[in-house]
């Protein structure tokens, strides 16, 4: 357990210098604090899935996590480092099958590197990873019960395929591709290894569908956002405002070889912070 919880480290030091760390600064002190340790728990459970190293050993990690969780949920003695987590779900009234659900996509991971999976695949992937993180962050925000859930939903999503289509050559070299294989034949591409399809002609036009994807995803968590009290969406409007930026460089850059790290330069962020967190 003790290797397992050290991971966690400071909450607001492991996200510190992130776009999160700027959104989350504009809640107050207990959601602050809460998102905090929401951003540390899914950071541990991330470096588990990606850092490399035997499989036994970080799918033992990963049960380890669940041991941890199921001992928060129940109201049993916080493990060692794990307080501030045992405080986030008490106050929020958190779900333990949202953490089980962030552990189940890592271990998507674990199992096996994820390759073109078919859209099924894909879906559920998306949903543990991310969506599960917004049903979270929701209870956190406030969002209204009637529109959380599919806020979480369509933002998880879009959020998601963003960094799918930023990442795709930090993927490749740990041999993983999120691309669905619906969208690689389509666009007749019949391969499914990583660099195989990074190299191929026609990877723009396998993205293109993602793309539209995950437009279609921020425009729906748009309209669920401008029925909900403005106080409780503040985060994920800034966020969402991010995240769309960096869907927007990484489609003017194109998907041509060499393709460089799109990344938000800092007044991009800064003026999202003033739009949301002042007004």
């Amino acid at each position: 357990m003790e290797a397992t919880t050290a991971q966690i480290g400071s909450a607001a030091s492991r996200a510190s210098g992130s776009s999160f760390y700027t959104a989350m600064r504009i809640l107050p002190r207990a959601q602050r604090d809460a998102m905090f340790e929401i951003y540390s728990f899914c950071r541990a459970v991330d470096d588990i899935a990606d850092d490399g190293g035997p499989q036994p050993a970080r799918s033992a990690a990963l049960a380890q996590w669940r041991r941890n969780i199921e001992a928060l949920c129940s109201g049993k003695t916080a493990p060692a480092g794990l307080e501030g987590l045992g405080e986030a779900i008490r106050g929020f009234d958190l779900a333990r099958e949202d953490f089980d659900a962030v552990i189940d996509g890592m271990e998507m991971d674990v199992v096996a590197d994820i390759q073109a999976p078919d859209d099924q695949t894909l879906e559920l992937y998306c949903d543990r990873v991310a969506s599960a993180v917004g049903r979270l962050s929701v209870r956190i925000f406030g969002v209204p019960r009637s529109e959380g859930k599919s806020l979480a939903h369509h933002l998880g999503r879009a959020f998601q395929l963003t960094n799918i289509l930023r990442d795709l050559d930090e993927d490749a070299e740990i041999e993983r591709l999120y691309l669905p294989r619906e969208a690689l034949l389509a666009a007749g591409i019949a391969a499914t290894a990583p660099r195989p399809v990074l190299d191929h002609p026609a990877l723009a036009k396998a993205c293109a569908p993602i793309i539209a994807r995950a437009k279609d995803h921020f425009a729906r968590a748009d309209e669920i956002m401008r029925r909900c009290p403005r106080a409780s969406v503040r985060a994920p409007r800034l966020m969402g405002d991010v995240y769309r930026a960096i869907l927007k460089g990484v489609e003017a850059r194109g998907f041509a070889p060499p393709r460089t790290k799109v990344r938000v330069p800092k007044h991009r962020v800064l003026l999202a912070f003033l739009r949301h967190g002042l007004f």
